[in-house]
């Protein structure tokens, strides 16, 4: 019994240990794009000119961007910078010494941060859309910017020129717990200045980058989903030829 109880509070918490993981802000579901070629090549090139700065992919190679259908060519002339090779694995440069300093930590990995990020509250890609679109304007905050979904976050808003810059509003209203408190509230964002793109292609270019970051997650998922469904049915065809040779092996001694 006591057990069972222990179960019971466990399962209690998960909501409250998925909101955490969003800086108790709900997330926005992300369109897939993980099959759309030309989404993935614009993923790719957002993610190597603005992410690949800070962040290293180092279980990816630039060559396997041939699988999104981009050539050795194309590879070499509009996603190498610094000299690397098409073989080479996707690492920063940036020293973790001076990330620690300028950041507060260092940059995270994101060979697989789309499946590291999946919660109860959403996906790992849904986790990552509503991250890069709630960025907004902090004086308080060393970089000068804030995020909803991660709040004191010490990654700056890498793509602001992209979206460009707002303010997010808070409203103060009573703690529904304890009426003697107050709780600030999210009341919604105010545009301080334009971005090079518009809101729904800003969201669009989002959707890319996040379409890239799961595709590299795992590249072969597409074969793999393929195969399993030609497994499937090789496994029911055999399941059914075991079933009427059973049948009819049985049917004698009957």
């Amino acid at each position: 019994m006591k057990l069972f109880k222990k179960m019971l509070a466990a399962l209690a918490l998960v909501p409250a240990l998925a909101l955490a993981n969003t800086g108790g802000f709900p997330l926005d579901r992300a369109e897939d794009r993980s099959n759309d070629m030309a989404a993935l090549q614009n993923g790719a090139k957002l993610f190597v000119n603005y992410c690949l700065n800070c962040h290293s992919a180092s279980a990816m190679r630039y060559n396997r961007l041939k699988d999104i259908g981009l050539t050795e060519d194309q590879i070499k002339s509009n996603l190498l910078f610094t000299g690397e090779k098409v073989g080479d694995l996707m690492k920063t440069s940036l020293a973790p010494k001076d990330a620690k300093a300028w950041f507060g930590a260092v940059p995270p990995d994101l060979s697989v941060i789309a499946r590291a990020r999946a919660s109860s509250a959403g996906s790992g890609a849904d986790w990552i859309y509503t991250y890069l679109r709630t960025y907004y304007k902090d004086d308080n905050r060393p970089t000068g910017w804030n995020n909803m979904v991660f709040p004191d976050v010490g990654m700056p808003h890498v793509l602001w020129e992209l979206q460009g810059a707002r303010t997010a509003k808070f409203v103060e209203e009573k703690d529904p717990h304890d009426e003697s408190k107050v709780v600030h509230k999210f009341a919604g964002f105010e545009k301080v200045s334009d971005g090079k793109l518009t809101t729904a292609e800003y969201d669009s270019a989002v959707t890319d980058l996040v379409a890239y970051l799961q595709w590299m997650g795992e590249p072969a998922q597409s074969t793999r989903k393929r195969l399993g469904v030609w497994v499937v049915m090789f496994l029911a065809l055999l399941s059914l030829l075991a079933w009427r040779l059973n049948a009819s092996y049985w049917k004698e001694v009957k």
